[in-house]
């Protein structure tokens, strides 16, 4: 019987050596050379932005490396395992309202309600649903297992009737078209289409506080570092190794005895915990979260954002996703009517003169450099 031979994506990781496929396991050269690159990540994030940038400005990059950690758990799920995730905001609000909850409830203090279901006037006394989140034993943890819960109920549903592709695809954008409608109809609850806003404190600090959000911003950082060890580690194993191999022929998998749907389950449900622990790390970041920010959306930006950087490398989904939210910032700032029409030529042009994204400038330089040298 003839062995699986999972067939290389279009862009190389730029981790791996010359010549390796990914999805291989590195050797010592590649360990040497992602260690590099994860000091000087580190370099980058915890000194010389914060020397960099104003107050103002580390916070809005705080916000887009929260954006940057869903698009790692896209990078899996899409680039890997081929499955184009269009509801991540699901995932993504679930975390969100689960750390919500809990900062709203201590600020509210023992025994007290949030102040928007007093503004609103429909509750006489806090919804039992509620109550859980206001340890953080439970709200903390849930931030990253219950949209895990929900992507495996969803995903064991789905893949085990094997849809996928398009039809996956559009099945998770109704999923955040749902959860928007679910949220805007339950104001006295949820705050409605405005959500919970007005985060004032942070497990006992003060978010008004300079020093504090400085703190908010290390923790992101530090976590999206994380994050990325994790995925390396998921893609340089042998399921991800299976998870590609599944991606390019499926079929061929299933006859060689493996099951295809529970290699995309885990991939999938991988991505939404990521997502969730992103939309946690959101809230006191930006001190808001609401249906606006969780919808089709959204959802679709976060999956903008790694095609533009390269859903086939490991690096390319954090960098598309935080040159888009930059962009993004600074159309919006420059040319306030005219913003999004020129967000979306920037997608465009990057799709058709750059397929693998921007993470594959450094090849295609590297190739030209080579053949160049070889002409002469």
């Amino acid at each position: 019987m003839t062995a699986v031979t999972p067939a290389p994506p279009s862009t190389a990781d730029p981790s791996a050596p010359a010549g390796t496929a990914p999805g291989s396991r590195p050797g010592g050269r590649s360990r040497l050379r992602a260690a590099a690159g994860f000091a000087f990540g580190a370099a980058l994030l915890f000194a010389v932005a914060p020397l960099a940038l104003s107050d103002f400005r580390l916070a809005l990059l705080a916000k887009y490396l929260c954006v940057a950690m869903v698009a790692v758990g896209i990078g899996i799920a899409w680039g890997r395992g081929g499955m184009l995730t269009l509801g991540q905001g699901v995932f993504f609000g679930l975390g969100g309202y689960a750390m919500a909850m809990h900062l709203k409830l201590a600020d509210a203090g023992p025994g007290g309600m949030p102040d928007f279901m007093q503004l609103y006037g429909q509750l006489d006394e806090l919804p039992v649903w509620w109550r859980p989140f206001a340890s953080p034993w439970f709200a903390l943890p849930a931030t990253v297992l219950l949209p895990m819960a929900v992507a495996l109920g969803l995903g064991s549903l789905v893949f085990r009737r094997r849809v996928r592709g398009a039809y996956f695809a559009i099945l998770s954008q109704a999923l955040a078209a749902a959860m928007v409608i679910l949220l805007i109809g339950q104001q006295g609850t949820t705050g409605g289409t405005n959500g919970l806003t007005d985060i004032q404190g942070f497990f006992g600090y003060d978010l008004d506080d300079p020093v504090n959000q400085r703190m908010v911003y290390f923790i992101i950082a530090g976590v999206l570092l994380a994050l990325l060890a994790l995925a390396r580690q998921i893609v340089h194993s042998r399921y991800g190794e299976l998870l590609v191999a599944v991606r390019d022929s499926e079929e061929r998998v299933r006859f060689l005895g493996y099951d295809p749907a529970s290699v995309k389950l885990v991939a999938y449900v991988v991505a939404a915990g990521m997502a969730g622990l992103a939309g946690a790390l959101f809230v006191p970041a930006v001190g808001i979260i609401s249906p606006a920010l969780i919808g089709i959306v959204p959802s679709i930006e976060f999956v903008i954002g790694v095609a533009v950087g390269g859903r086939a490398t490991l690096l390319g989904p954090v960098l598309g996703a935080v040159a888009v939210a930059w962009a993004r910032t600074a159309l919006s700032e420059r040319f306030p009517g005219t913003w999004t029409y020129l967000q979306g030529l920037l997608f465009v042009v990057v799709v058709a003169f750059l397929p693998g994204g921007l993470a594959s400038l450094w090849a295609l330089t590297r190739r030209r450099a080579e053949r160049a040298e070889a002409h002469r």
